[in-house]
């Protein structure tokens, strides 16, 4: 199953990428989280900031091996988002590392009417990694 958690790109640069969301109540995974008072599940916010720093590293989607999620660190949660909300993720390519991994440092805040841009409520924060997949072709053993 395969949840589309950028709706757009707004900003990028060669280390750097700004994108948007908006969260409808059509939603499948806000059925059941939670009964009577929906929110953006927090491992969906995760998942959103890994498709931002996926579309830096690979805008057009046609890398021969996909960058999977490897590790995620110091994740904070503030804000619940609702549906109906617009959030924002902020993700920058903080390193590249000798095994071929790179991590980023970033954000999702939740956009709200009249808000300053500048100051808008944080969802999530934290540092990821992702990395090349790993992919193993199975030899059919002969009987």
């Amino acid at each position: 199953m395969h949840f589309n958690l950028v709706d757009r790109v707004i900003e990028r640069s060669e280390s750097h990428i700004v994108t948007l969301k908006h969260v409808s109540s059509a939603e499948e995974y806000l059925q059941d989280h939670f009964p009577g008072f929906p929110v953006l599940p927090g491992v969906m916010m995760l998942e959103s900031m890994t498709q931002a720093a996926r579309q830096l590293l690979d805008p057009d989607d046609r890398a021969d091996t996909p960058w999977v999620l490897t590790q995620a660190k110091a994740l904070k949660y503030g804000s619940f988002v609702r549906p109906g909300a617009t959030i924002r993720v902020t993700m920058t390519r903080h390193k590249d590392n000798d095994d071929g991994s790179i991590d980023f440092k970033g954000d999702v805040r939740l956009i709200e009417p009249d808000a300053d841009l500048d100051n808008l409520p944080v969802a999530c924060s934290g540092r990821i990694t992702l990395r090349p997949a790993i992919v193993k072709s199975h030899v059919a053993s002969g009987a």
